[in-house]
């Protein structure tokens, strides 16, 4: 029997008896483990200290926090007493805060430290339904969260059972304001029966259960994450939490996961480090190190590549590949990847080294899967198959729509947008471009808001252009533009830790990236690797200019939303000076 409330998933976890290691932690330099029945009393307390708070069914409470043990407990203690929880970004502006703290009307939020404490305190004023703030860290004259759980009362427990036995699958459990990359963040209403109907079908493509390891890092806040773990604690999968991204490294190898998931960014930052470390060797070490890489480069999923070219990449395995294994634990079996598209050299080399990186799709519309490669029956360069009970169709303008049971109820107070969004057949219309590859894989290839028109009226794709060209070793980012102009051109950053290397075997000055980046023979071997990718490319699409920047898009400047996704016009408000210096002859 699978659980058909969120708030069943502990005690179905428990039918099969207390597991050991349910969630852990760093606690001051030490992993602090809960298991099953641990984790479910805290739940319990949270729930009956909300009761004791004066929370209603139907109210909101939030959570601005990173990933910890106590997110999971407030976050099932809220929907076990009947409340929603509202997740919140630690990293949202404070306009957006206040934009959602109003339109939820939330009435308590848990916040993780003095810094957040600080912002929503600085804020209170303008938040009139607000009335309890609880902190996890202890902080000296504020309310630690544990006020709730010692607030708890036997004497809740009948009015918990009531409410348990009025909630339906159907009903609202969370909100999630997505991040979006222009205007007032929208609220994403799911019910029990959304995310419970996904990570069934997640349970059935990727089969893990209590003999795994998982470590967690992205944020639960995010609806990917949030998914995932749920799906975690539904088949029993060990949640290990990084203590931050500073030390995932570490986390890797302590935990040892099975599995884990990521963002094609953090793919990148370690692809990058290990290049870096392939850069500091010498002689042969160094030859060999990069006569791997490249044949990973070329590794092809189809199995084209068999022959001479599988025995070297068995050796280039033994003798290279299975240190980087041993860097992410030495037992990783999968990583899933989403929120953006993974570039292929990525893709390649990681399998070509045991590393089965896998790249799913969805939305938070979609609680949020629906497409995601399996272990063993993906094709590289798209998101997978679609995933079990939901269904996808493709419009004549290219545009990808889903319908299944875990397609959310509609945006929080906008009945317009909803009705724009989901049709009156139930699909949702994501935005996003795609087709089917042999029938079977779906591919993304844009965003429909994305694509623009040059002046001569030609259509350009630019995540497709900007996926091609960060695949060269010398670009970390970049972003395509030309919207209404005669030609296309891009703002790219260099990736300086490889342009480092490259300067000094050069003997070219680079003391700082500002310096980099205003030298002829860098900006000369760009153009040699814009030239490289342009030489595939249609004659509209080409890169006929580029700017190079000193520092990464990043979301601290607001650049990027938190899944790492391009606030396009944005960063080109930021950078309309050197937009203009392009196109102005």
């Amino acid at each position: 029997m699978h659980p058909e409330l969120l708030i069943d998933i502990l005690p179905h976890q428990l039918e099969e008896g207390s597991h050991e290691i349910c969630i852990a932690a760093k606690e001051e330099g030490a992993w602090r483990t809960y298991s099953t029945r641990q984790c479910a009393d805290i739940v319990e307390h949270v729930a009956l200290g909300l009761l004791a708070q004066g929370i209603l069914p139907g109210d909101k409470v939030a959570i601005i926090a990173n990933n910890c043990p106590e997110w999971n407990f407030i976050d099932l203690g809220i929907m076990t007493a009947g409340a929603i929880t509202v997740p919140i970004y630690p990293t949202l502006s404070e306009e957006h805060q206040v934009f959602i703290f109003n339109d939820a009307k939330v009435k308590i939020v848990f916040v993780e430290n003095e810094e957040l404490l600080a912002k929503v305190e600085k804020l209170k004023m303008r938040k009139p339904d607000l009335q309890h703030i609880f902190t996890l860290d202890k902080i000296p004259g504020a309310r630690h969260w544990s006020e709730v759980t010692d607030a708890a009362q036997d004497s809740g427990k009948e009015e918990l059972k009531k409410r348990r036995q009025q909630m339906k699958p159907e009903g609202l459990a969370t909100i999630i304001y997505t991040s979006g990359t222009t205007g007032n963040p929208k609220g994403v209403m799911l019910n029990h029966n959304n995310i419970i109907s996904n990570l069934i079908g997640v349970a059935e493509v990727l089969p893990f259960d209590r003999s795994h390891r998982a470590l967690s890092f992205l944020p639960l806040c995010h609806s990917f994450e949030r998914t995932v773990c749920f799906y975690y604690l539904y088949r029993g999968v060990s949640i290990y939490y990084a203590e931050s991204l500073e030390t995932i490294g570490d986390n890797l190898k302590e935990v040892k996961p099975h599995l884990f998931t990521a963002v094609p960014r953090l793919l990148e930052k370690v692809y990058e480090k290990i290049i870096k470390k392939g850069l500091e060797l010498k002689g042969v070490k160094r030859a060999l190190f990069f006569w791997a890489v490249k044949l990973g480069l070329e590794y092809d999923d189809e199995g084209k590549n068999g022959g001479l070219y599988a025995f070297q990449l068995k050796l280039a395995q033994k003798i290279i590949f299975s240190k980087w294994k041993e860097a992410l634990g030495g037992e990783i079996e999968i990583i899933v990847t989403g929120a953006a598209a993974l570039q292929m050299r990525l893709a390649r080399v990681f399998s070509a080294a045991g590393i089965g990186v896998r790249e799913g799709y969805g939305l938070t519309e979609s609680s949020p899967v629906i497409a995601v490669n399996r272990k063993n029956d993906f094709k590289l360069g798209t998101v997978g198959p679609v995933l079990p009970g939901v269904e996808v169709k493709i419009l004549e303008n290219g545009e990808i729509c889903a319908r299944g049971p875990n397609i959310m109820m509609g945006y929080y107070n906008q009945p317009e947008i909803t009705a724009e969004t989901i049709d009156s057949e139930g699909w949702l219309h994501t935005g996003d471009v795609g087709r089917m590859v042999d029938d079977k894989y779906l591919k993304i290839t844009d965003r429909l808001k994305e694509i623009f028109k040059t002046s001569g009226g030609k259509y350009v794709a630019p995540q497709p252009l900007e996926s091609k060209i960060s695949e060269s070793f010398f670009i970390e980012q970049v972003m395509v533009i030309g919207e209404n102009e005669r030609f296309v051109a891009a703002l790219i950053i260099p990736d300086f830790t490889y342009l480092k290397d490259w300067c000094a075997r050069n003997n070219v000055l680079c003391n700082s990236p500002e310096q980099m980046i205003s030298s002829k023979a860098v900006k000369d071997k760009i153009q040699q690797e814009i030239d490289r990718y342009n030489s595939e490319l249609g004659q509209t699409e080409k890169i006929k200019q580029f700017r190079l920047l000193p520092k990464p898009f990043s979301i601290d400047a607001g650049e990027l939303t938190p899944t790492m996704k391009l606030k396009r016009k944005v960063i080109m408000a930021i950078h309309a000076g050197l937009i203009e210096d392009i196109y102005k002859d």
